[in-house]
């Protein structure tokens, strides 16, 4: 059971599950944003693998980016879809972390490569308006974390570096010095193994 109740819809879509050998293969670069608001709290969507009843984990806002777009765009474009707040790209910290994160689901498998920025803006209601109809499937909520809950939850979080990242980038912001993003190396992070 999820020591954080998610905000949300409950509704999840019903699919059938894959066999894990004949799962279709996507590629694709996301743009994924850690926000952090003026309580000092880390915005996170619940997450869920549909095929798999009562399997969730804990994410970052973010998302693949559109042809062309470039990861500070999708970064903007990505957190007002989803939470509905606005930003500008100046007001992103990072790239904090890259990795290539290999994600197996009961349908799919998805190889991406992920950069990670973070953000700081005022404490703020959420919006799901942005939404498209996988995510209303797929996000079941979100919660507002604060580092202590984040250190004591059994839930699951992606990336597990999470209060790392956070730290890293609280440096950055605070001697605003350029500096590369970490390496998160190869992780995988499934449902059903790839």
């Amino acid at each position: 059971m999820s020591q954080h109740e998610p905000t949300g819809s409950d509704s999840v879509r019903t699919l059938v599950p894959v066999p894990p050998e004949q799962r279709p293969r996507r590629r694709r670069r996301t743009a994924r944003v850690l926000l952090i608001d003026d309580r000092e709290r880390l915005l996170l969507f619940h997450d869920t693998d549909p095929g798999l009843s009562g399997v969730f984990w804990w994410i970052t806002p973010g998302g693949g980016l559109d042809p062309g777009e470039s990861d500070r765009a999708a970064a903007v474009r990505e957190l007002q879809e989803e939470t509905g707040v606005v930003v500008n790209e100046a007001d992103l910290v990072g790239p904090v972390m890259e990795r290539r994160v290999v994600h197996g689901y009961t349908d799919v498998v998805v190889d991406q490569e992920d950069v990670f920025f973070a953000c700081w803006v005022p404490a703020f209601d959420v919006s799901d308006a942005g939404h498209t109809p996988q995510e209303r499937a797929l996000m079941t909520g979100h919660h507002w974390w604060t580092r202590e809950e984040l250190a004591e939850t059994t839930d699951e979080v992606w990336p597990a570096e999470v209060l790392e990242l956070w730290a890293d980038a609280e440096a950055r912001r605070a001697d605003g010095r350029d500096r590369p993003p970490l390496d998160g190396g190869d992780v995988e992070e499934s449902t059903v193994p790839a």
